[in-house]
């Protein structure tokens, strides 16, 4: 029998598709199941960045393109950052990439050796752990505290580092807990990495999803203009509803983002030029529909998390971006996982444990809203009586 290799056993995945695998079996079964588990958004893609794809299409873009990407899209990037950030990196600072998921990966296998540590928050999207794990890295956990309404705080980073300190992950607007830093921490952070010459991996995909005024959007890389330590992580799936396209933007350094261009290239060779060109469209088109979508994040959180503290022995903290929730149900009696299956089980509704994004989250759970205010309102109401009957 031939053995598969060390690094294939390192490799963990993301456990919000097992529960997807869970409710789609009940579902067979004639469960009616409302979805809230995955980050998935339920609009369409707006109907103009289809078109340029498919006039790309049409017009044969259907060959290989530069690994670094199209020069439009870069440049359209590039303006974009210039408005959004304050900077306009230069051509070779941005990359373009297959889904900005895979961003991760590229950025800790270009810039921590094996045994070297991230400093990674907890709770926090489940690829952060995984790439790190499959690099050989070492993840130092820096737990995210309700009492802080979730943010990070640079002091507790500051008690995590080491001489082996290689990168700092950060992600404001959090997933899993919709969490945005303040100025004072984003400040706090970028000073750190200066201090002491480590880089900042900035996880900005849900940065056009900020929903309160006094949390505006703020960023490291208007720190360093990404030409010093900072890389910035930005897609195209949230935002505008473009999940199953697989497009996203790195910008960073240029020494990184050169090298980050050749593990691209290496496996995968470039992103197809007709996604693209609908990527170009999706930042320099009308962004109306865009707007739209984001006004009804909005209302459905507020729904979401006013039916939610509702509830006997449900706490919530009102996020400030992202598309999720992430309530604390220990006062209903169980943890997260209990009460994650509970609500499938008993009142219908899919949602994610806390444990499955990170060590210090047992006694919370992830909701996505990412379903209409009628589901919602449906979800809480079958969750109110479940729980009834349960006492």
């Amino acid at each position: 029998m031939k053995f598969i290799s060390n690094a294939a056993h390192l490799i963990d995945g993301q456990p919000m598709f097992k529960v997807l695998d869970k409710v789609q079996k009940l579902e067979r079964e004639g469960r009616k199941i409302l979805h809230f588990e995955l980050g998935e958004p339920d609009f369409d893609t707006p109907a103009n960045i289809v078109s340029a794809a498919c006039k790309a299409l049409n017009a044969g873009e259907t060959h290989y393109t530069s690994s670094m990407g199209l020069y439009e899209l870069r440049e359209s990037a590039a303006n974009t950052t210039l408005i959004s950030r304050g900077f306009k990196p230069n051509i070779n600072q941005v990359l373009v990439v297959p889904g900005a998921n895979s961003i991760i990966y590229f950025a800790i296998r270009c810039l921590v050796n094996p045994g070297e540590e991230v400093i990674v928050p907890d709770p926090a999207f489940p690829t952060y752990y995984s790439a790190i794990k499959l690099c050989g890295a070492i993840p130092i956990r820096v737990a995210l505290k309700e009492e802080n309404d979730f943010r990070l705080n640079p002091d507790d980073v500051r008690k995590k580092l080491s001489s082996k300190s290689r990168l700092i992950i950060i992600n404001s607007p959090s997933n899993p807990t919709g969490a945005v830093m303040s100025q004072n921490e984003i400040n706090e952070i970028a000073s750190i990495a200066k201090e002491n010459d480590i880089y900042i991996l900035a996880d900005e995909i849900y940065s056009r999803l900020v929903f309160d005024k006094d949390y505006q959007f703020k960023t490291p890389s208007s720190y360093d203009n990404c030409k010093e330590r900072t890389i910035l992580l930005n897609g195209f799936s949230k935002a505008f509803a473009m999940t199953g396209w697989r497009l996203g933007v790195a910008i960073g350094p240029e020494r990184v983002i050169e090298k980050m261009g050749l593990l691209l290239q290496t496996i995968i060779s470039c992103v197809p030029p007709f996604i693209q060109r609908a990527g170009i469209e999706a930042i320099t088109g009308d962004q109306m529909i865009i707007n739209k979508m984001k006004e009804e994040y909005m209302e459905r959180r507020n729904v979401l998390v006013d039916g939610l503290n509702s509830i006997n022995g449900i706490k919530c903290v009102k996020p400030k971006g992202a598309i999720y929730v992430f309530p604390n149900v220990s006062g209903t009696g169980m943890n997260g996982e209990e009460f994650a299956n509970f609500s499938l089980e008993k009142a219908g509704v899919a949602l994610l444990p806390g444990s499955n994004f990170g060590k210090y989250a047992n006694d919370y759970v992830r909701i996505c809203y990412v379903n209409s205010k009628e589901n919602i309102l449906k979800a809480i109401e079958q969750l109110r009586i479940a729980l009834h009957r349960k006492l």
